[in-house]
Parts: structure tokens; C-alpha cells; sequence
């Protein structure tokens, strides 16, 4: 069964498909797209951050939404996109949050683990940024850390259970 392409979507533009023409559709997709350039070069450097903003609390709130069993670094990758959508530099977000600079980066690079405190200097830090932005949850970054903790324990039961197993026994059955 073929589909008429008149009714694809057409996602690379994100323009409906109801042109007779490639040609035509890809004029309308470049008009667009130049529409879309000049208003965003309009925009002014707050507009930005906060659109940044709300984009990763969107991404954000989808990782935790969904589970991704993988060994991707969500949490840290999420920090840096925080602190790099705010800051020009990672060493004054680090003085913002009495933490040093090389322990921020050690948390970035995946060479620690955040302890309980960074992270409620970053829930309270974020509480204060998105004010003005958008409704933050304070648990997201505890959830967006736990969540992956647990996403990675799944994942990599073929590493740890075997040997954990051996330790496992039932006395008693039910």
C-alpha cells in the first residue's frame, strides 16, 4: 500500500505536505525558516537563557517521565546545559554556589558523585533562576539524579547480579 504523499507530514521542515511539488514545499520550508532566523536574531539575551531554560526543564521532565536503560550521563549532562545556558563561566556558577571549581568539574566529568548538599544548592539555585522563567519542581534535580541511578542498576544487571545472586538465598519458601 503506497501513501498519497499530499498527506505526510513532512518533519524536517515542519511543514503539512500538500504541495504538488517538491520544489514548492521546499520554497515554503526555506521562507520559513528565514522567518524563523530574523525573528530570532530579534530576540534579546534573556529571551534566550530563558527559552534555554524552559527547553531543558522540558527535557528534563521527559527523562524523568520515561525510563532509558542506558549508561548515558543524564544528570551531569543536564547540569552543564543549566549552567552554561546561565553562565559565561562555570567557575562564577561555582562561587554562586560556595562549591569550588574543581569539585563542580569533577560532578561535570562524571569523576564524583554529587553529594546531598550540591544538590540542594542546585535545587535552591534553580528555584531562584526559574522565578522569573517558568513553575520549577524543587525535586527535579533529586529526580533526574536518582532516576538515572536507577535506569543504570537495570541496565547493567548482567554485571552485578551474577555475583550478587550468589549472596541471595530464601530459607523458607512461600
Amino acid at each position: 500500500m503506497t501513501e498519497n504523499r499530499s498527506n505526510i507530514m513532512d518533519t524536517e521542515y515542519g511543514i503539512d505536505s500538500k504541495y504538488k511539488s517538491d520544489k514548492e514545499r521546499e520554497s515554503d520550508a526555506t521562507a520559513l525558516m528565514e522567518a524563523r532566523l530574523r525573528r530570532m536574531k530579534n530576540l534579546s539575551k534573556d529571551q534566550i537563557t530563558k527559552a534555554k531554560l524552559l527547553q531543558l526543564k522540558l527535557k528534563m521532565e521527559e527523562y524523568i517521565r520515561y525510563p532509558v536503560y542506558d549508561d548515558h550521563n543524564y544528570f551531569s549532562n543536564f547540569l552543564k546545559l543549566y549552567i552554561d545556558s546561565i553562565y559565561s563561566k562555570r567557575s562564577t556558577f561555582a562561587k554562586d554556589i560556595n562549591v569550588t571549581p574543581v569539585s563542580l568539574s569533577q560532578v561535570i566529568n562524571n569523576h564524583r558523585e554529587p553529594k546531598e548538599e550540591f544538590i540542594k544548592k542546585l535545587m535552591i539555585h534553580s528555584e531562584k533562576i526559574y522565578k522569573n522563567v517558568c513553575e520549577f519542581h524543587k525535586k527535579t534535580w533529586y529526580q533526574v539524579y536518582f532516576h538515572e541511578k536507577i535506569c543504570d542498576t537495570m541496565s547493567n544487571q548482567e554485571h552485578w547480579r551474577p555475583e550478587i545472586e550468589k549472596n541471595v538465598r530464601i530459607s523458607k519458601a512461600i
